[in-house]
């Protein structure tokens, strides 16, 4: 039956003009191929960001045409929280499935959108599916567990209630914040020097619950604080380090936790503020190897 319809609409095509021949092309993507005409990302979480940037921007189009359109609708379906989604590649395409093979193969780019998203939608893997027909679908690990983001949560509302963050500046906030993750966890260093896991601490909950954190943890736990105060903010990664960024007066602005956070040849605790608020002349001056990040993809941090 399936064979006397496709013969059907080839003889179809042959009898019309361009623009029929168009319109029965979508009707046997949608009913021999089962490709939807239209594809909607519904139900974004609460942890969803409603930000463009110039490296990334939110989409409503899942049927891309671009290296750049692929990479837009990665960057949506993880800001949404989504576990799962899947878009399509259409026929006047022709590079499509081998741009997706490339991005999805492309761990350090992923990587990246990681730091534009709220840190409870970041992946702590991600898996790209694709068949002959063009249909792509995305398979997300996420790096939080619910148990996880309700215990951080509790423990951000008792940090905010006692550090007293009301009716004070900005800044101020911040720097309490800055000072708190600090003076509260230390460096986990037997997990950077010999690659030992004994703490989360690449993720908020190691500084925030365990007391040990690495950049990766530092900067989580700084950024979960910067969202509750509504403070735009991004982290930033160069080849060996992670670190926040702010938006304040529509100037950009680094905070780097770990570096005001050193480790000491005894591992007694130090708090500094040289990583605190500086502009990304000042941050490159002060050490320019760790924080030589791609200018490329934070072109906002670009000073």
């Amino acid at each position: 039956m399936k064979k006397i319809f496709l013969l059907a609409i080839f003889l179809l095509i042959l009898g019309f003009g361009l623009e029929q021949q168009e319109k029965i092309k979508q009707l046997y993507e949608t009913y021999i191929l089962n490709v939807p005409s239209h594809i909607e990302l519904t139900d974004k979480n609460e942890y969803y960001r409603n930000i463009n940037y110039s490296f990334v921007q939110n989409t409503t189009n899942f049927f891309p045409k671009s290296k750049q359109d692929i990479l837009n609708i990665y960057y949506t379906i993880i800001n949404s929280g989504k576990q799962n989604f899947s878009f399509y590649c259409k026929k006047d395409y022709k590079n499509c499935l081998n741009d997706v093979k490339e991005l999805a193969n492309d761990q350090t780019k992923l990587s990246y959108l990681n730091n534009f998203v709220h840190p409870y939608n970041n992946f702590k893997n991600i898996q790209t599916e694709y068949d002959i027909l063009g249909k792509i679908t995305i398979k997300i690990t996420k790096s939080y567990t619910e148990d996880q983001i309700q215990i951080i949560n509790k423990k951000l509302n008792e940090i905010e209630n006692n550090l007293n963050l009301k009716n004070t500046t900005t800044i101020t906030k911040m720097k309490k914040i800055h000072d708190y993750i600090i003076n509260n966890s230390q460096y986990d260093y037997i997990r950077s020097e010999q690659n030992i896991t004994t703490y989360q601490s690449d993720i908020a909950y190691g500084p925030l619950i365990e007391g040990y954190g690495i950049c990766g943890g530092y900067a989580d736990a700084m950024a979960l604080f910067l969202e509750r105060l509504q403070i735009q903010n991004i982290k930033i990664s160069s080849e060996k380090h992670v670190w926040n960024a702010v938006n304040i007066d529509k100037n950009w602005y680094h905070i780097d936790l770990t570096w005001d956070d050193p480790v000491t040849a005894d591992h007694s605790q130090v708090l500094e503020d040289k990583f605190f608020f500086i502009n990304t002349n000042q941050l490159l001056n002060q050490e320019p190897n760790e924080h030589n990040f791609n200018q490329t993809i934070y072109q906002e941090l670009n000073q």
